[in-house]
């Protein structure tokens, strides 16, 4: 899933490097909510701003400047020296795992956005879809929405660019801007020949990771499609709105490509559904990197049954709550096999902008597993019969009797779509 997004700046940024924010994330979108693939934690400064006081011996730090300064000077083409300083750096990062790497000033700016959940933009969910920019949904409330686009929409160009769909990224790059500037989106709408122009202007928007639905008969549906800072308390409203007066006797909890995100709204999220317990235990060398994760009194959920949907898209902070609310029996998990993601990365501030992303810990179920590598095998196997036939919520054009995985789902919860219907 992409998000188009730019980072709201000043405010923002200072309470991000004010303290660490763990990020548990993988698969992730070129911008956005899902900005890179790996979990990781947001440290605070620069540990590495005084070379010289490294363990590297001086023979070790001339031999390097003796490398660089010879490819500069020597090479057969003329060489960048910048260029030649980040190859190096991602040489070295290259054969340590698939998650550390150099990370772009780009790249980090959407770490910080995937913190967040804050951004300008127009309030388009896209994704990739059969070599095409498809629109999953426009956000509720944003200019995408308020203009019209709709969910199946083909972008084809911004501001008169063509969508490359080698260079996704570019694409989302053209749809950010300062609010109030404007941006221009060509779009292809099933069932019509001409091309659809729509002049937009950008505006603040939190993305909501938190979509709900009430089924009938003390019967609901979240779908929860990361983790920011405010999906704790989204999950929170959603379940007013659902209980409001109902007596809710199930819920589906829908973690479907859902790559992740901070660490401590997964805790809150499964936090909602247990007393008390372990939820996670992350371990790593240094002291800073292990620690526990508990369950505190008050479930928000009590009494009520919960399935939880997953799949292989269903990756770190999502393996989390999976695993917790599995573990602590409060939860049946049905799908398929989730991504395996169960390390984390500490992303280190560099002084010009950019970062490094290292892997420093691993994080453990209550149970004691690592789902590193392997994932977690749901309790009922439902394989999906068309992974693109996906329910998202009210707005999906997807039908919820058509998505095979969600009816098991409601089926083991008590749920009887058809009967639902006759109901009404």
């Amino acid at each position: 899933m992409l998000r188009c997004p730019v980072q709201k700046q000043g405010h923002v940024l200072s309470m991000l490097l004010k303290g660490r924010i763990i990020l548990m994330m993988v698969l992730g979108a070129v911008a956005g909510f899902a900005a890179s693939a790996g979990g990781y934690l947001l440290k605070e400064g620069n540990r590495y701003a005084d070379f010289s006081s490294s363990s590297l011996s001086e023979d070790q730090i001339s031999l390097l400047a003796e490398v660089f300064e010879s490819l500069r000077d020597e090479y057969v083409d003329e060489l960048d020296g910048s260029v030649l300083i980040e190859r190096a750096i991602g040489g070295m990062l290259e054969g340590l795992d698939s998650h550390s790497r150099f990370l772009s000033a780009d790249d980090y700016e959407g770490i910080r956005i995937s913190a967040t959940g804050q951004y300008t933009g127009v309030g388009l969910d896209i994704s990739l879809e059969d070599g095409q920019v498809k629109v999953v949904a426009p956000l509720d409330g944003t200019p995408a929405q308020r203009a019209g686009i709709l969910s199946g929409d083909i972008v084809m160009s911004v501001n008169g660019v063509p969508v490359d769909i080698e260079n996704a990224e570019a694409t989302v790059n053209r749809m950010r801007g300062q609010s109030g500037t404007s941006v221009t989106l060509e779009l292809k709408r099933k069932g019509l020949d001409e091309i659809l122009r729509f002049a937009l202007t950008r505006a603040d928007i939190q993305v909501k990771t938190v979509r709900s639905e009430r089924l009938g008969r003390g019967y609901g549906y979240i779908r929860v499609m990361g983790f920011s800072d405010s999906t704790g308390k989204e999950l929170k409203e959603a379940f007013s709105v659902l209980d409001d007066g109902n007596e809710l006797s199930g819920i589906v909890l829908d973690l479907r490509n859902n790559p992740g995100g901070v660490l401590d709204a997964a805790v809150d999220v499964a936090d909602a559904f247990l007393e008390q317990g372990l939820i996670v235990r992350v371990g790593g060398r240094m002291k800073d990197a292990s620690f526990e994760k508990h369950a505190t009194p008050g479930d928000t959920f009590s009494g009520i049954d919960v399935a939880v949907l997953v799949n292989n898209g269903s990756a770190s902070a999502s393996e989390i709550v999976a695993a917790a609310l599995r573990d602590h029996d409060r939860a049946y998990l049905v799908g398929e096999q989730t991504y395996g993601k169960g390390s984390v990365q500490t992303v280190i501030p560099l002084v010009n902008g950019e970062a490094l992303k290292l892997t420093t810990s691993h994080y453990f179920t209550p149970s004691g597993d690592s789902i590193n590598g392997t994932g977690i095998m749901p309790d009922f196997v439902v394989v999906a019969q068309d992974p693109k036939r996906q329910y998202r919520g009210l707005d999906s054009d997807i039908e919820l009797s058509d998505d095979s995985q969600l009816q098991e789902a409601l089926r083991i919860i008590g749920f009887n779509h058809t009967e639902s219907i006759n109901m009404l």
